[in-house]
């Protein structure tokens, strides 16, 4: 039987349908936290901007404008089916990309997006021709055979923000093999189990160790039951401000990860925080949460830098986090 408990932070189809526009920004503003920070020769994560500005509405359009070297930015117009067939419905997506619904109904059904090369174990290093400078903006992504949306082999400078996230058959946003620099935010993930994988198994330390850096801010785990994210082998991952309402678990962090867990909000969470979990033991650190109606604390093991001394932001109070999350996150709240 569960007894809830009260607790609170102690401080405080023809290619012709894509129409080429002229060049533009991708986005309003850019990413905060870990797509902004430079390293691998970017300076910061800017998809598609610059390129060609091309609006799709049909399946082939899609495919063809994801899979072209060079920056585009993609406008998804209405629905688009994403067909499996031998990729099992996932489907690549090259670098210097964006990838944005327009208005509140640009949808991908039935299939993921990958954003990263194959998967070789052997590559232990980032290649030089890792998929990089991506954003997947502002698009309901439902029902995949597989994962969501998919990023793997030192993909790196990735931003996937404003997205609503359902019913995918395993992963909704997993990231790991070596992957890098990517920041998860103001997205709604509702009607799904294995929310958020970061860092691929416990045999991974040779691709995963000192990578998986991630931000995951104003995300709205909305029943999402659990892997909110569970981490392994990640140096440091900030998670702040993110809306958790009814899941096994939020966070776990294994394989010595380095967890910021800061200015969240948790309503009906069996566990909010683990270090305890299957593996070995992680890192956790965590200020200014709150904790409504949950049956455990944040656990909380050793030390994890501080993402004030990585990148700038600011965080909002938790107590507001329930209003201003599901206000903004998910789709239709931004214009481009």
């Amino acid at each position: 039987m569960r007894t809830p408990i009260r607790l609170a932070a102690a401080a405080g189809a023809a290619l012709l349908v894509a129409t080429t526009l002229t060049p533009t920004a991708a986005a309003a503003t850019g990413p905060v936290g870990f797509a902004a920070v430079a390293g691998y020769g970017q300076a910061t994560t800017t998809g598609g901007a610059g390129g060609p500005v091309v609006t799709v509405s049909t399946t082939a359009a899609f495919l063809d404008h994801i899979a072209r070297p060079g920056p585009y930015v993609i406008q998804v117009s209405g629905s688009i089916t994403l067909p499996t067939g031998r990729t099992d419905g996932m489907h690549n997506v090259t670098s210097d990309k964006t990838i944005v619904g327009l208005g509140a109904t640009g949808r991908l059904v039935g299939g993921g997006l990958t954003i990263g090369l194959p998967v070789d174990d052997d590559v232990t290093a980032p290649p030089a021709d890792a998929v990089h400078n991506v954003i997947i903006r502002n698009l309901s992504i439902t029902g995949a055979t597989d994962d969501l949306i998919n990023v793997q082999m030192f993909s790196h400078h990735i931003w996937i923000d404003h997205n609503d996230l359902s019913n995918g058959d395993d992963g909704a946003v997993d990231i790991k093999r070596g992957s890098d620099l990517v920041t998860v935010s103001w997205n709604r993930f509702h009607d799904h189990d294995k929310t958020t994988l970061l860092g691929h198994d416990d045999d991974n330390a040779a691709q995963d160790t000192g990578r998986l850096r991630t931000t995951y801010h104003h995300n709205y785990f909305d029943g999402s039951d659990q892997r909110n994210p569970r981490v392994r082998f990640a140096p440091l991952v900030h998670v702040f401000n993110n809306y958790y309402r009814d899941n096994s678990y939020g966070v776990a962090s294994t394989n010595n990860s380095g967890l910021y867990v800061e200015g969240n909000y948790f309503y009906s969470v069996n566990n909010p925080g683990r270090v305890d979990f299957s593996g070995p033991l992680g890192r956790l650190v965590e200020r200014d949460n709150i904790l409504v109606d949950c049956n455990h604390a944040i656990e909380t093991r050793g030390t994890v830098t501080d993402p004030r001394s990585v990148y700038p932001y600011t965080a909002d109070a938790a107590a507001a986090v329930p209003t201003i999350v599901p206000a903004g996150a998910g789709v239709g709240k931004v214009s481009g």
